[in-house]
Protein backbone atom coordinates (compact mmCIF):
# COMPACT_ATOMS: atom_id res chain seq x y z
CA UNK A 1 0.00 0.00 0.00
CA UNK A 2 2.97 2.48 0.06
CA UNK A 3 2.29 3.57 -3.42
CA UNK A 4 -1.69 4.17 -2.75
CA UNK A 5 -3.54 6.49 -4.92
CA UNK A 6 -6.47 8.72 -4.76
CA UNK A 7 -7.76 7.08 -7.43
CA UNK A 8 -7.98 3.86 -5.49
CA UNK A 9 -9.74 5.51 -2.65
CA UNK A 10 -11.80 8.27 -3.74
CA UNK A 11 -15.48 8.23 -3.90
CA UNK A 12 -16.57 8.13 -7.40
CA UNK A 13 -20.52 8.21 -7.33
CA UNK A 14 -20.09 12.43 -6.37
CA UNK A 15 -23.58 14.26 -5.44
CA UNK A 16 -22.80 17.80 -7.22
CA UNK A 17 -25.09 20.98 -7.93
CA UNK A 18 -25.66 22.71 -10.58
CA UNK A 19 -24.65 26.69 -11.06
CA UNK A 20 -28.25 27.21 -11.88
CA UNK A 21 -29.59 26.12 -8.91
CA UNK A 22 -30.43 29.06 -6.50
CA UNK A 23 -28.45 29.78 -2.87
CA UNK A 24 -32.37 27.99 -1.24
CA UNK A 25 -31.98 25.20 -3.24
CA UNK A 26 -28.63 23.91 -2.94
CA UNK A 27 -29.20 24.83 0.96
CA UNK A 28 -31.88 22.39 1.36
CA UNK A 29 -29.57 20.05 -0.35
CA UNK A 30 -27.24 20.32 2.18
CA UNK A 31 -29.45 20.35 5.12
CA UNK A 32 -31.34 16.94 4.10
CA UNK A 33 -27.96 15.20 3.28
CA UNK A 34 -24.41 14.41 5.11
CA UNK A 35 -22.61 16.57 3.13
CA UNK A 36 -20.54 19.69 4.46
CA UNK A 37 -20.86 21.48 0.93
CA UNK A 38 -20.80 20.36 -2.74
CA UNK A 39 -19.14 20.50 -5.91
CA UNK A 40 -20.46 22.87 -8.64
CA UNK A 41 -20.53 21.15 -11.86
CA UNK A 42 -21.87 21.58 -15.23
CA UNK A 43 -21.62 19.48 -18.42
CA UNK A 44 -19.36 17.30 -16.37
CA UNK A 45 -16.58 20.24 -16.14
CA UNK A 46 -15.67 21.27 -11.97
CA UNK A 47 -16.49 25.24 -11.84
CA UNK A 48 -16.09 25.14 -8.16
CA UNK A 49 -17.15 24.22 -4.43
CA UNK A 50 -19.77 25.27 -2.14
CA UNK A 51 -19.68 24.84 1.33
CA UNK A 52 -22.30 25.55 4.09
CA UNK A 53 -19.94 28.30 5.70
CA UNK A 54 -19.57 30.10 2.15
CA UNK A 55 -23.59 29.35 1.83
CA UNK A 56 -24.31 31.06 5.10
CA UNK A 57 -22.91 34.49 3.60
CA UNK A 58 -25.23 34.65 0.63
CA UNK A 59 -28.53 33.41 2.97
CA UNK A 60 -29.61 37.29 1.77
CA UNK A 61 -30.08 36.16 -1.66
CA UNK A 62 -31.96 32.67 -1.18
CA UNK A 63 -33.34 33.18 -4.84
CA UNK A 64 -29.65 34.07 -6.78
CA UNK A 65 -28.40 31.72 -8.45
CA UNK A 66 -24.89 29.68 -7.44
CA UNK A 67 -23.42 30.74 -11.27
CA UNK A 68 -23.98 34.56 -9.58
CA UNK A 69 -22.75 34.26 -6.38
CA UNK A 70 -19.98 31.16 -6.94
CA UNK A 71 -16.71 31.50 -5.99
CA UNK A 72 -14.85 30.04 -9.37
CA UNK A 73 -12.43 27.39 -8.95
CA UNK A 74 -11.53 25.04 -6.11
CA UNK A 75 -8.57 23.14 -4.96
CA UNK A 76 -8.65 19.81 -6.30
CA UNK A 77 -6.99 16.80 -7.08
CA UNK A 78 -6.26 14.36 -9.89
CA UNK A 79 -6.10 10.17 -9.29
CA UNK A 80 -2.83 9.91 -9.61
CA UNK A 81 -1.92 11.74 -7.12
CA UNK A 82 -0.42 10.20 -3.76
CA UNK A 83 -2.68 9.16 -0.74
CA UNK A 84 0.29 11.62 1.26
CA UNK A 85 0.30 14.57 -1.11
CA UNK A 86 -3.99 14.69 -0.78
CA UNK A 87 -3.66 14.39 2.44
CA UNK A 88 -1.32 17.13 2.96
CA UNK A 89 -3.26 19.44 1.07
CA UNK A 90 -6.48 18.56 3.09
CA UNK A 91 -4.52 18.97 6.24
CA UNK A 92 -2.75 22.32 5.02
CA UNK A 93 -6.25 24.10 3.89
CA UNK A 94 -7.97 22.95 6.46
CA UNK A 95 -10.59 20.91 3.75
CA UNK A 96 -13.29 17.97 4.48
CA UNK A 97 -13.28 17.20 0.82
CA UNK A 98 -10.80 18.23 -2.99
CA UNK A 99 -13.16 17.23 -6.16
CA UNK A 100 -11.20 14.55 -8.60
CA UNK A 101 -10.88 15.80 -12.15
CA UNK A 102 -9.39 14.13 -15.10
CA UNK A 103 -7.57 15.29 -17.70
CA UNK A 104 -10.41 17.29 -18.97
CA UNK A 105 -10.74 19.27 -15.84
CA UNK A 106 -14.22 17.09 -15.47
CA UNK A 107 -14.71 15.64 -12.49
CA UNK A 108 -14.35 11.88 -11.52
CA UNK A 109 -14.43 11.48 -8.05
CA UNK A 110 -14.13 13.21 -4.64
CA UNK A 111 -11.84 12.22 -1.86
CA UNK A 112 -12.43 13.31 1.85
CA UNK A 113 -10.89 13.18 5.25
CA UNK A 114 -12.63 9.64 6.34
CA UNK A 115 -11.19 8.41 2.82
CA UNK A 116 -7.80 9.19 4.10
CA UNK A 117 -8.33 7.75 7.66
CA UNK A 118 -9.57 4.42 5.65
CA UNK A 119 -6.64 4.60 3.60
CA UNK A 120 -4.51 4.81 6.87
CA UNK A 121 -6.24 2.15 8.54
CA UNK A 122 -5.74 0.04 5.39
CA UNK A 123 -1.95 0.69 4.83
CA UNK A 124 -0.69 -0.49 8.93
CA UNK A 125 -2.14 -3.50 7.94
CA UNK A 126 1.09 -5.73 6.65
CA UNK A 127 2.93 -4.54 9.90
CA UNK A 128 0.68 -6.90 11.57
CA UNK A 129 0.43 -9.84 8.97
CA UNK A 130 4.30 -9.66 9.39
CA UNK A 131 3.86 -10.14 13.42
CA UNK A 132 1.60 -13.05 12.86
CA UNK A 133 3.58 -14.49 10.05
CA UNK A 134 6.72 -14.19 12.08
CA UNK A 135 5.27 -15.61 15.29
CA UNK A 136 3.52 -18.96 13.67
CA UNK A 137 6.02 -19.59 11.45
CA UNK A 138 8.64 -19.34 14.58
CA UNK A 139 5.51 -21.41 17.07
CA UNK A 140 4.89 -24.11 14.65
CA UNK A 141 8.48 -24.80 12.21
CA UNK A 142 6.60 -23.72 9.41
CA UNK A 143 6.79 -21.18 6.19
CA UNK A 144 3.88 -19.48 5.02
CA UNK A 145 3.28 -17.98 1.86
CA UNK A 146 0.95 -14.52 1.93
CA UNK A 147 -1.42 -13.51 -0.79
CA UNK A 148 -4.72 -11.20 -1.31
CA UNK A 149 -7.72 -13.33 -2.26
CA UNK A 150 -11.30 -13.04 -1.87
CA UNK A 151 -12.54 -15.52 0.83
CA UNK A 152 -16.25 -17.53 0.47
CA UNK A 153 -17.52 -16.02 4.14
CA UNK A 154 -18.89 -19.75 4.55
CA UNK A 155 -15.72 -21.23 4.40
CA UNK A 156 -14.20 -19.41 7.42
CA UNK A 157 -13.73 -21.02 10.47
CA UNK A 158 -12.97 -18.87 13.93
CA UNK A 159 -10.45 -18.78 16.64
CA UNK A 160 -13.06 -16.33 18.89
CA UNK A 161 -15.66 -17.63 20.61
CA UNK A 162 -17.99 -14.38 20.87
CA UNK A 163 -18.58 -10.70 19.59
CA UNK A 164 -20.39 -8.03 20.92
CA UNK A 165 -23.35 -6.73 18.70
CA UNK A 166 -22.82 -3.24 19.05
CA UNK A 167 -19.58 -3.39 18.07
CA UNK A 168 -21.07 -5.52 14.72
CA UNK A 169 -23.26 -2.93 14.00
CA UNK A 170 -20.79 -0.21 14.25
CA UNK A 171 -18.55 -2.46 11.33
CA UNK A 172 -21.40 -3.16 9.21
CA UNK A 173 -21.73 0.63 9.10
CA UNK A 174 -18.25 0.83 8.34
CA UNK A 175 -18.62 -1.38 5.23
CA UNK A 176 -21.12 0.29 3.97
CA UNK A 177 -18.93 3.22 3.98
CA UNK A 178 -16.19 1.30 2.38
CA UNK A 179 -13.58 0.53 4.86
CA UNK A 180 -12.70 -2.73 3.66
CA UNK A 181 -9.82 -3.23 6.02
CA UNK A 182 -9.02 -7.45 5.12
CA UNK A 183 -9.17 -10.57 7.53
CA UNK A 184 -5.90 -12.02 8.13
CA UNK A 185 -6.49 -15.66 7.85
CA UNK A 186 -4.62 -18.85 7.17
CA UNK A 187 -4.97 -21.40 4.63
CA UNK A 188 -6.54 -25.09 6.10
CA UNK A 189 -7.49 -28.03 4.79
CA UNK A 190 -10.79 -27.43 5.57
CA UNK A 191 -11.62 -23.68 5.44
CA UNK A 192 -10.09 -20.75 6.69
CA UNK A 193 -8.72 -20.16 10.07
CA UNK A 194 -9.66 -16.31 10.90
CA UNK A 195 -7.08 -15.08 12.78
CA UNK A 196 -7.39 -11.59 12.32
CA UNK A 197 -11.43 -10.06 11.74
CA UNK A 198 -14.13 -11.88 13.50
CA UNK A 199 -16.05 -8.51 14.24
CA UNK A 200 -15.70 -7.60 10.77
CA UNK A 201 -16.80 -10.99 9.14
CA UNK A 202 -19.43 -11.41 11.44
CA UNK A 203 -20.80 -8.20 10.23
CA UNK A 204 -20.67 -9.51 6.20
CA UNK A 205 -22.39 -12.64 7.04
CA UNK A 206 -25.03 -10.38 8.77
CA UNK A 207 -24.93 -8.38 5.69
CA UNK A 208 -25.63 -11.24 3.58
CA UNK A 209 -21.90 -10.87 1.72
CA UNK A 210 -21.06 -13.95 0.68
CA UNK A 211 -16.74 -13.11 0.48
CA UNK A 212 -14.39 -11.11 2.06
CA UNK A 213 -11.28 -9.74 1.24
CA UNK A 214 -8.58 -11.58 2.97
CA UNK A 215 -4.82 -11.64 3.97
CA UNK A 216 -4.17 -15.12 3.41
CA UNK A 217 -0.99 -17.30 5.06
CA UNK A 218 -0.34 -20.51 3.15
CA UNK A 219 1.82 -23.31 4.64
CA UNK A 220 4.54 -25.08 3.16
CA UNK A 221 2.95 -28.08 5.02
CA UNK A 222 -0.75 -28.19 5.41
CA UNK A 223 -0.61 -30.94 7.92
CA UNK A 224 0.91 -29.31 10.39
CA UNK A 225 -2.02 -29.14 13.67
CA UNK A 226 -1.65 -25.02 14.75
CA UNK A 227 -2.46 -24.49 18.44
CA UNK A 228 -5.14 -22.37 16.99
CA UNK A 229 -6.87 -24.91 15.34
CA UNK A 230 -6.76 -27.02 18.58
CA UNK A 231 -8.37 -24.38 20.62
CA UNK A 232 -10.90 -23.63 18.32
CA UNK A 233 -11.59 -27.19 18.29
CA UNK A 234 -11.96 -27.38 21.56
CA UNK A 235 -14.41 -24.69 22.06
CA UNK A 236 -16.49 -26.11 19.39
CA UNK A 237 -16.18 -23.74 16.66
CA UNK A 238 -16.09 -25.05 13.65
CA UNK A 239 -17.86 -22.30 11.14
CA UNK A 240 -19.05 -18.29 12.11
CA UNK A 241 -22.50 -20.22 13.33
CA UNK A 242 -20.60 -21.38 16.00
CA UNK A 243 -20.00 -17.50 17.41
CA UNK A 244 -21.60 -16.41 20.17
CA UNK A 245 -23.15 -12.66 20.00
CA UNK A 246 -23.69 -11.05 23.35
CA UNK A 247 -26.21 -8.59 23.07
CA UNK A 248 -26.98 -5.46 26.05
CA UNK A 249 -22.94 -5.38 26.89
CA UNK A 250 -20.65 -2.91 25.13
CA UNK A 251 -17.29 -3.85 23.38
CA UNK A 252 -14.71 -2.65 25.37
CA UNK A 253 -13.60 -0.45 22.17
CA UNK A 254 -17.68 1.35 22.60
CA UNK A 255 -17.38 1.21 26.15
CA UNK A 256 -14.39 3.94 26.45
CA UNK A 257 -15.56 5.74 23.13
CA UNK A 258 -18.92 6.61 24.69
CA UNK A 259 -17.98 7.06 28.34
CA UNK A 260 -18.38 10.38 28.58
CA UNK A 261 -21.75 10.40 26.60
CA UNK A 262 -25.62 10.27 28.74
CA UNK A 263 -26.59 6.50 28.80
CA UNK A 264 -29.90 7.07 26.14
CA UNK A 265 -27.26 8.56 23.80
CA UNK A 266 -24.91 6.22 24.00
CA UNK A 267 -27.13 3.27 24.00
CA UNK A 268 -29.11 5.26 20.65
CA UNK A 269 -25.97 5.55 18.86
CA UNK A 270 -24.95 3.16 17.05
CA UNK A 271 -28.80 2.42 16.12
CA UNK A 272 -29.11 5.89 14.15
CA UNK A 273 -26.44 4.45 12.08
CA UNK A 274 -28.30 2.03 10.89
CA UNK A 275 -31.76 3.26 10.69
CA UNK A 276 -29.83 6.16 8.85
CA UNK A 277 -30.87 6.19 4.85
CA UNK A 278 -28.82 9.09 3.61
CA UNK A 279 -25.61 8.70 1.77
CA UNK A 280 -22.93 6.89 3.62
CA UNK A 281 -20.24 9.54 1.84
CA UNK A 282 -19.21 11.81 4.48
CA UNK A 283 -18.48 15.06 2.76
Amino acid sequence: MAGATVGEYMIRDVQCVSPDMTVEQVRDKIINSNFHGFPIVENGYLLGYVSAKELLRHMDKPKAKMRQVMTRGTLCAIPSMSIDDATRVLFRYGLRNLPVVDEDKKIVGIISNIDIVRSQIERARPGKVMSVKNFMEQQNGIRLRVSNQEIPIDELIPTQKEVYMDELIGRQYEIKRGLNEPLIVIKRLNGYLVVDGHHRVMAAKRMGLKTFKAIVLEPNNMEVSLGLERTAERWGLHSLDDVKIIEGAKHPFMEITTMLLPQEQADGLNQRLMDSNKPVSDN
